[in-house]
This record gives C-alpha cells, sequence and structure tokens, in this order.
C-alpha cells in the first residue's frame, strides 16, 4: 500500500512539477522569512541597516515566477535570476533566491549542450573568484574569511552543476542503451524475417526441383501409357518408371518433412556434375532425343557446378513436358573464365499433362540463382523450338 502512494504520487509531481517546483520554492521563501532569516550573506549588504525579511520576498517571488519559463527560455531565466539573487546578496540577503537560483541553473546544466556545458563551468569558476575577490577587497572579513566564502560558493554551485550533469549523462547513456537495443531487436527481426523468407526459397526450390520434377514425371509417363494401345511391356515399364518417381518423390518428401519438424536431416543432395549422364538418360527414357556435348572443365566450384546441372536438367524436364519427342542438343563449354552451358530443342509436341506443370517458377528460379553468381541467364522461342542459355563466371580458386 505504501508503495502504491509513493507510486502514485511520484507520478502526479512527475506531470506537475513545472509549477509544483516554483511553488514550493515560494512557499520555502515564506517560511524563510517567518522563521526571520536575513543578513545571511551580510558582509556584502549595502544597506545602512537591517531590513526586514519579509523584504527577501519582493526578489524570491519574482524569481519563482521567472522558474516557470526555465525549460522554455533557460538562459534567459538564469540570467535574471542570477540578477535578482545578486540584488538579494547586496541588500536583505535572504535564501530564497539562492534555492530559485540552484534550481535554474540545475536545469540549465540539465539541458546544455556538452560546449553549453563547458561555458557554463568557466562562468561558475569566475563567478566563484569574483566573490572571492569581493569579499576580501570590498568587505572588512578577512582573507581567510573571504577564501572560505568563496569555497562555500564554488561547492554549492558546483555540486548542483555535476548532479546535472551527472542525471544529463545517465539519461543519455540510457536513451543510447535503448537505441542500440531497439537497433539489435530491428536487426534481429530483419535477420530472421531473412533467414524465414532464405529457407521458404530453399523449400521451393527443393520442391520445384526434385519433387515437382518427379510428380510430373509421373503424371507424363502415365500419359503416355493411356494414349497408346496397350502393351504389357511398354505399359509395365511405364509403371515401374511411375514406381520409381514416386518412391524418389516420397523419399525427397520425407526428408523435407524431418528438417521442418525436428530441424535435422538434409534436404536432397545438391545435383553435381557425374549426375549429368543420369539426368539425360532419363530425359531419353521419357522419349526425348538427346546430344550432350560437354567440355571438361574443371573446377567450376560448387555454386557453379550445381548451376549448370540445375539449368540442364530443367530444360530437359520443360522439354519433356512442352516437347515430347523433341531433338535437343546440350552444350557445356568453357570461355574466357565463364563456363557457357546451353540447351537448344527442335521439334516436338506438348504432353497434355504439361497444362498442369505451374507458372514458369524453374525459369525464374534459375535466373534468380545465373544472377546471385554474377551471371547471365535467357531463355525464348527460337525457329523451331525453345532455347535456352547460361553464361555463369567460373569461381576463383585461392
Amino acid at each position: 500500500m505504501h508503495e502504491q502512494v509513493e507510486g502514485g504520487f511520484g507520478a502526479w509531481y512527475r506531470r506537475h512539477r513545472r509549477w509544483a517546483d516554483p511553488i514550493g520554492m515560494a512557499v520555502l521563501a515564506v517560511v524563510m522569512a517567518a522563521l526571520g532569516f536575513r543578513g545571511i550573506w551580510g558582509p556584502f549588504s549595502i544597506l545602512p541597516e537591517p531590513v526586514s525579511p519579509w523584504w527577501a520576498l519582493a526578489l524570491a517571488l519574482p524569481a519563482c515566477l521567472l522558474a516557470l519559463a526555465k525549460r522554455r527560455m533557460p538562459i534567459t531565466v538564469l540570467v535574471l535570476v542570477a540578477l535578482l539573487f545578486v540584488i538579494d546578496l547586496l541588500t536583505v540577503g535572504g535564501i530564497g533566491t539562492l534555492v530559485v537560483l540552484l534550481d535554474v541553473l540545475w536545469t540549465v546544466a540539465f539541458l546544455a549542450t556538452a560546449k553549453g556545458r563547458r561555458v557554463l563551468l568557466v562562468l561558475l569558476g569566475a563567478s566563484t573568484a569574483i566573490l572571492f575577490v569581493t569579499a576580501w577587497l570590498f568587505t572588512d572579513v578577512s582573507f581567510p574569511v573571504a577564501f572560505l566564502i568563496g569555497v562555500q560558493f564554488g561547492a554549492i554551485f558546483g555540486t548542483d552543476y555535476w548532479w546535472a550533469v551527472a542525471v544529463s549523462q545517465a539519461n543519455e547513456l540510457a536513451e543510447l542503451h535503448r537505441q542500440r537495443a531497439d537497433d539489435a531487436a530491428a536487426v534481429a527481426d530483419r535477420d530472421r524475417a531473412e533467414a524465414v523468407q532464405r529457407e521458404r526459397e530453399t523449400m521451393a526450390r527443393e520442391l520445384h526441383d526434385v519433387v515437382a520434377g518427379h510428380v510430373m514425371a509421373m503424371a507424363i509417363r502415365a500419359e503416355a501409357a493411356l494414349s497408346t494401345d496397350p502393351d504389357r511391356l511398354r505399359d509395365r515399364a511405364a509403371l515401374q518408371a511411375v514406381r520409381d518417381a514416386g518412391l524418389d518423390a516420397h523419399g525427397a518428401l520425407r526428408s523435407m518433412i524431418s528438417v521442418l519438424r525436428r530441424g535435422d536431416g538434409s534436404l536432397g543432395p545438391a545435383p553435381r556434375w557425374a549426375d549429368l549422364d543420369g539426368i539425360v538418360k532419363e530425359a531419353e527414357r521419357a522419349g526425348l532425343v538427346v546430344t550432350l556435348c560437354a567440355d571438361d572443365v574443371h573446377d567450376l566450384g560448387p555454386a557453379s557446378e550445381q548451376t549448370v546441372v540445375r539449368i540442364v536438367r530443367e530444360s530437359l524436364t520443360n522439354c519433356v513436358r512442352h516437347a515430347s519427342g523433341a531433338e535437343v542438343e546440350v552444350a557445356i563449354e568453357e570461355r574466357d573464365a565463364e563456363v557457357h552451358v546451353g540447351v537448344r530443342s527442335r521439334g516436338g509436341v506438348a504432353s497434355p499433362a504439361a497444362a498442369h506443370g505451374g507458372e514458369g517458377w524453374g525459369l525464374q528460379m534459375l535466373r534468380e540463382r545465373v544472377s546471385a553468381l554474377g551471371g547471365v541467364f535467357s531463355a525464348g522461342p527460337v525457329a523451331g523450338g525453345w532455347s535456352v542459355e547460361g553464361r555463369i563466371p567460373i569461381e576463383v580458386r585461392v
């Protein structure tokens, strides 16, 4: 219960301190006057006789009113309150203007820039020195007493200045840490989003390159068997091809499910140069007439090698779908630190199953892969068929 009351008062005070502080200082000035505080700075007074302590309110209350604007016009208010304090120092010698001056000085030091604080510190040092010299040379106090007066004023104003700067720097440090935490959180969110996007793109490529290819092969082989007269040997071969493709697709799906559910396992193996012959033979079993002409290219680098093989595989798969029975020429050669791969088809007819073959994502993914490696990719119709070409830089071995 005590914590709730304290927290409620603290929150109220923070919301209303703009006018609560000046009112509190005005009440303090009245109490000091009522208690008879006057002549505090007696050695500096220029009045021939002491005056009533209530006269101190003539300076303290205007200073409290000025304090209402200390955040909007900090420098102006500081100068005016300092002037009122000097007048009070030379006359009544009350304490109200000193309290207000310390409050305004704290606010100015808290709000000031680093350069402003240096200037303020120099002015405080100069004011303390002037006060000491004035007390020593123009009053009847001895040098030790004048020195003590200077030390007292320096300690009072120096402590006020140090406290304001310390609080301001603590707030700045807290804000810096908060900003860094926000930046780190934003970077983490961005990294998470990018990681999720990369995972989605990886899964999409795997689904397209492996699973979708196997499923489409099953559909095309089944469509081919259904479109001809029954033949026991040919139909069994088609069923066997469908079964093999189905098992391959099932294995790839299980691997992907394992990765998604438990984070372990691995996706299908990346295609390698040694897989080219198998890819060509699979395309020939699907009805294409393929001519492969590949230079003995060494040290392509894993990424370039995989991209070359993917271009050949995707191009042949598209020929099976859209140009069944076509003659296809596959050429791979090395030129000027680049590997050039081209797949060109002539003739052929589209398989009925190709109508369900998707929206051309395969070529788009190939273009993204080649561009990521700094290469050039193109695909489009040519006279009598279709052409796919890619130029991929060979990775530099260190």
